[in-house]
């Protein structure tokens, strides 16, 4: 027997739009002329948070947060999308000129920056800030016989 299914009548959105909606406030409270934006690309995820000069978050996102799930996070794309989120929202506040800090290996590295670029906001300078290591990690004790 089962369970009886029943088809709605606007149709099914589950499979058609796999992004969430993306909220971008109309008028920002603050309003900033230069800041620093900050890029972790790692191999899961790529995050992306833009603040001002003294280090204060201002606007944030990821790859995970607009509805990327599992391996897909990790892409170029995903990145992208992130980028231009974070600067619609950047040239909403009003904003200029961004120092770029890029830290992790990822793929999405370039791409998040490339689309933020494509908002309009100048980019002054980009810093690479992976922590590499000096002497990488402890060998291993020596085999006994």
């Amino acid at each position: 027997m089962g369970k009886k299914r029943i088809a709605a009548k606007g149709g099914n959105n589950k499979g058609g739009n796999a992004l969430k909606s993306r909220t971008i406030s109309r008028g920002s409270k603050r309003k900033l002329q230069t800041g620093v934006l900050q890029v972790q690309s790692t191999y899961n995820n790529t995050r992306v948070s833009l603040s001002d000069l003294d280090g204060n978050i201002v606007f944030t996102s990821s790859a995970g947060a607009l509805g990327f799930k599992g391996a897909k996070k990790g892409t170029p794309f995903a990145a992208a999308k992130v980028g231009e989120l974070i600067g619609e929202q950047a040239a909403g506040a009003g904003l200029k000129e961004v120092d770029v800090v890029v830290k992790g290996v990822g793929a999405g590295r370039e791409s998040a920056i490339r689309s933020f670029i494509g908002s309009g906001v100048v980019i002054k300078t980009i810093k690479d800030k992976t922590p590499v290591p000096h002497n990488g990690p402890k060998a291993p004790k020596p085999r006994r016989v």
